[in-house]
């Protein structure tokens, strides 16, 4: 038998054991980098950053809080959430993933734990590795997903991802409960991808030819030209993808052209953020530099706000 401080020890040793195995217990997330299995995405807090950070992106911004909205406030989705964003370089693509980055997860957490960046051209830079790439990204997602549910999983340059590679991930992005004994409901997955920017920019350009504001134009129409334009694009990354077949990407999210009003407003926000007086000449002469296109009218930039920093 033991005695009572050999029971003690015992006692306490099991249950410092026991914190540090469970996966969200206090112990294990002061000591080790843990996934907090709690939601902490404010939503309110989500539409004042895009609102306040993201410029000419109306329909982007809708469709991303709507859907994070639905997703985090459900206690078992029956799918992870796949976002498919669209537009020319420089439009807040890469921006709007950020944001939502650092807003799902609490603000001390470690999130290079939680966010996993896959950037095509550097992590699957030869297509003839494609075999191997699908067999290192089925084995990333499942033992992150493993290690925290709510993982959220980021590919930029999808335009220049070997053919068939994304459609590697196919059996997480379902319907399914669990596989393996692992369940990727809560896992988000958002794809980044110039292709399709042309035709948005057309819709957008016709919109104005006609005097109409860039508000009223439909999200449907924008949708369903994005999803036939990028399954038959050679370019897109979802070239003839199964992902597309079969329905498992959940939105299409335009992003549209910027005009001079939103270069404008870039540059205003990297001058507060460098701490420098707001000057309206400066403001105004890099915003009308970068508005180029189309070589008429001078009513979009062609790189967006991509430049903005280090021209002022």
């Amino acid at each position: 038998a033991l005695d009572p401080l050999s029971t003690s020890f015992f006692m306490g040793g099991a249950a410092a054991v026991w914190q540090l195995l469970f996966p969200g217990s206090w112990l294990r997330c002061s000591l080790l980098e843990c996934c907090s299995m709690r939601d902490t995405l404010n939503i309110s807090v989500l539409k004042m950053h895009l609102e306040q950070k993201v410029f000419g992106q109306h329909l982007a911004g809708q469709i991303v809080l709507r859907a994070l909205s639905a997703n985090v406030h459900s206690h078992r989705p029956r799918k992870p959430l796949v976002m498919s964003f669209h537009g020319w370089t420089g439009t807040g693509k890469s921006f709007v993933s950020s944001i939502i980055a650092e807003n799902l997860y609490q603000p001390d957490a470690p999130r290079r734990m939680f966010v996993h960046h896959f950037s095509t051209v550097l992590h699957f830079p030869h297509a003839s590795h494609v075999h191997l790439y699908k067999e290192q990204l089925q084995n990333w997602i499942r033992g992150n997903v493993s290690a925290c549910p709510r993982s959220l999983f980021i590919f930029s340059e999808m335009d220049q991802m070997p053919h068939g590679l994304i459609d590697s991930i196919m059996p997480f992005l379902g319907y399914r409960k669990e596989i393996n004994g692992v369940y990727y409901g809560k896992a988000i997955f958002l794809f980044l991808n110039n292709a399709g920017g042309d035709k948005i920019t057309e819709v957008a350009l016709d919109y104005w030819r006609r005097q109409k504001r860039r508000e009223e134009i439909p999200l449907k129409e924008l949708q369903s030209l994005m999803s036939e334009e990028i399954f038959n694009n050679k370019n897109s990354g979802f070239f003839h993808s199964q992902l597309i077949q079969k329905n498992l990407i959940d939105y299409f999210i335009p992003f549209l052209p910027l005009e001079y009003r939103h270069v404008k407003e870039c540059v205003r926000r990297e001058l507060r953020l460098g701490g420098h007086l707001e000057d309206e000449d400066l403001m105004t002469e890099i915003a009308s530099a970068m508005t180029d296109y189309p070589s008429e009218e001078r009513l979009y930039s062609s790189k967006g706000c991509k430049t903005v920093a280090s021209r002022v």
